[in-house]
């Protein structure tokens, strides 16, 4: 009974924000254009906009002429500053945490600023509102009659120089407001835990006789868990270990290829899927609707949003767009202007409106992350979706994969090489492989247009790789668990390499 009161309350709480949604869903124009003159006012003062005359701008258009878009590497000493102590250089209130990403496995961490504002404005009100979202979906939710599962980054918050750093999630947990923490699973010092096999065993521990209703985490490394629980328990699916578990919020990779992998540990009709657009820089979009593939931007967050059109893409150097000005099924870059005190930031995200009223988005890929070199423009989607068909045709199921460039040698010509990890195995590689090089010429043209007779582009070279393999060589580079990902495409033979090596 004190369960469901608990659960009534914190719902009748968490459903009054939807009225504030539906503000900046009436009005989303408005609501960014004033964003943005309250973000220029509020850091007029700054070391930053002082040297970029934040007093003189009056609109978009003077904001754009002032200040250069710029990437991390721009940006950087300017951060560095900060950690060393230095306040007041690109927002006005003390700057004490910094998020530490490294997103895919080659990066140089990154360290991004998180102010209070962007702490309390942004990532938590995020988190209430994805459940706000989801609890006006879903009245009869018995969610806070349970805990939620949380699986967070691997590292815990270390402290330098006065500041603090970690992952944002460690950050998140540190700064939770109670009724969250007491709802939410494992306990702190697991979820800080920082050697990943351990933190593994010690939540499971926690968690296996609790009543978890609610998952969040990354897909790939929830999809680990998950299956070490089923090891545990010895039940065949997740629903016989947790019975009321009715929600998975999830974000970080395309949720596609695990999907279907996913459906059958959990093997409930009704359960829900919620998927979240988050990164160290910011919360920008959630799942609105129940049984939705589209992303609502969210508008209120702090955070003023600009749009560069994929086909003009030139980094730093690009003209970027308002919301007034995108359109539906365009391919754009993100760039963000924050209060944790990012201005005019190159995230290196994609996406696309589905939808203008209201701003609907779907994540198509990485600027950085797609093959060029031969003209071909192979983006994550497109491999996304040719990988499906595949699947779909040869009954197998994918764990994880990388594909890179064969560059061209004298007479010999390029191409792409994959290497994939199965948990179900097609039963002829060839058959697969043949399947993937059709699906990738019937959805991208440039692709269809290099493999034409074989004139630019052989057919792919795929690889089976042994079980386990992208695990071992995430474990090799100390990037297990939380915000770690494989990156999928490169131009460069880098990844493909050093896991052939392996």
């Amino acid at each position: 009974m004190a369960f469901q009161i608990i659960n009534s309350i914190i719902s009748w709480f968490l459903k009054k924000r939807k009225h504030q949604i539906e503000l900046f869903l009436k009005y989303p124009k408005d609501v960014q254009n004033e964003l943005l003159l309250k973000l220029i006012q509020t850091a007029k003062q700054t070391s930053f906009g002082k040297e970029h005359h934040f007093s003189s701008i009056k609109n978009h258009a003077d904001f754009a002429k002032h200040v250069p878009i710029q990437k991390y590497e721009t940006f950087e000493p300017l951060i560095e500053n900060c950690r060393k102590g230095e306040q007041n250089i690109f927002w006005p209130s003390h700057i004490k945490w910094f998020a530490k990403s490294s997103g895919t496995t080659n990066a140089k961490s990154k360290f991004i600023p998180v102010s209070d504002d962007a702490l309390e404005y942004c990532h938590m009100k995020a988190g209430k509102d994805m459940l706000c979202l989801y609890i006006n979906n879903n009245p009869k939710t018995q969610l806070f009659t349970g805990k939620g599962l949380r699986l967070g980054g691997s590292s815990e918050v270390y402290q330098d120089n006065g500041s603090y750093f970690g992952d944002l999630s460690a950050i998140i947990i540190e700064n939770m407001p109670f009724w969250a923490d007491f709802s939410s699973a494992p306990s702190q010092e697991v979820a800080l835990m920082s050697d990943w096999e351990t933190k593994m065993d010690a939540i499971i521990d926690e968690t296996i006789n609790e009543n978890i209703t609610s998952l969040a985490g990354v897909p790939s490394w929830m999809l680990v868990l998950l299956n070490r629980v089923l090891e545990r328990s010895g039940k065949d699916n997740i629903l016989e270990v947790w019975p009321n578990l009715e929600v998975y919020f999830h974000g970080g990779v395309n949720f596609n290829p695990y999907r279907e992998q996913y459906k059958k540990i959990i093997p409930k009709s009704d359960f829900k899927y919620y998927e979240i657009y988050n990164a160290s820089e910011g919360f920008f979009a959630i799942q609105d609707r129940n049984n939705s593939k589209e992303l609502l931007l969210m508008l209120d967050y702090g955070i003023f949003y600009e749009f560069i059109p994929m086909s003009e893409y030139k980094g730093e150097s690009s003209n970027a767009i308002t919301l007034a000005d995108v359109k539906k099924d365009i391919d754009y870059a993100l760039v963000i202007t924050t209060n944790g005190g990012l201005w005019r930031y190159l995230i290196g995200d994609t996406i696309r409106f589905t939808s203008l009223e209201p701003y609907r988005i779907k994540i198509t890929g990485r600027t950085k992350h797609y093959i060029n070199v031969f003209g071909e423009e192979l983006n994550i989607e497109n491999v996304e979706d040719a990988l499906k068909l595949a699947c779909e045709k040869t009954a197998a199921t994918i764990a994880d994969y990388t594909v890179g460039p064969i560059f061209m040698q004298g007479k010999e010509k390029g191409g792409h090489e994959w290497i994939i990890e199965f948990i179900n195995k097609p039963e002829s590689m060839g058959y697969f492989s043949e399947v993937l090089d059709n699906a990738l010429k019937s959805i991208n043209s440039d692709y269809e247009a290099k493999r034409y007779l074989n004139i630019t582009l052989m057919p792919p070279k795929v690889h089976l790789a042994k079980e386990g393999l992208f695990y071992s060589w995430l474990k090799k580079k100390d990037k297990l668990g939380g915000q770690h990902k494989v990156p999928r495409l490169s131009n460069s033979r880098e990844f493909i390499e050093e896991l052939l090596s392996l």
